[in-house]
């Protein structure tokens, strides 16, 4: 039964602690109902749907899987659902990842409650969140002036190094990708470092972050 004005929230953890705690910052609030629980990615994948929350609260790094693939996937059954990802890391890698499953939020453990509060209300509100610490860093290199618009550097790479260019895109590891294209990880590897060369980049994150904003323009 959905109780009317509320924000439903259910809450992926590993460490039984930080969900408790989290679900009591959260049930205190007038305005907040935590509506379900899990400690692995594969119990979420069977809950999350059947409790339908308004934003679920994932912790990037679970025992069997990723808080990240988790998002990616409940998102694409139901986009309703708002991902807040919750990370003891400002990590790059993982930053990118979220953005590209579609999570509205990226937070670092370390906020305080109220923050805590406020992102689950932003993220259920339809506002997107990013964690400045964690993307400060992104966000400069993305400001370098260069926009794929009119970029001619995509004319530089071989049709293979464009394939794997959006197997990145796709979020996909050397190895995954060397599955997919049946080349070993380290020819996948010296064909990454190829394409970043060609576009001026030193990270995979940025190669990333380039696809999403070109699949961002074509639509």
């Amino acid at each position: 039964m959905r109780e009317e004005g509320k924000i439903r929230v259910f809450l992926l953890d590993d460490h039984e602690v930080v969900r408790r705690g989290v679900r009591e910052l959260l049930s205190v609030e007038d305005d907040i109902e935590v509506v379900g629980e899990a400690g692995t990615a594969e119990d979420a994948l069977v809950r999350i749907p059947a409790t339908r929350p308004d934003v679920a609260v994932l912790d990037v790094r679970l025992p069997d899987g990723s808080g990240v693939e988790v998002c990616r996937e409940v998102r694409s059954q139901d986009e309703s659902v708002k991902c807040l990802m919750l990370t003891s890391y400002a990590d790059d890698e993982a930053l990118f990842d979220a953005i590209m499953a579609g999570a509205s939020g990226y937070v670092l453990k370390a906020i305080r409650g109220n923050e805590l509060l406020n992102a689950v209300r932003d993220v259920a509100a339809g506002r997107s969140l990013l964690d400045p610490v964690a993307t400060a860093r992104v966000l400069e290199r993305l400001r370098d002036g260069t926009t794929p618009k009119g970029d001619d550097r995509l004319a530089h790479l071989t049709e293979q190094e464009r394939r794997i260019l959006d197997l990145i895109g796709e979020g996909l590891t050397n190895r995954a990708i060397g599955e997919r294209l049946h080349l070993a990880e380290k020819t996948i590897k010296n064909y990454v470092s190829s394409l970043l060369s060609k576009l001026g980049m030193e990270r995979r994150s940025q190669a990333a972050a380039y696809v999403a904003r070109l699949q961002a323009e074509r639509h």
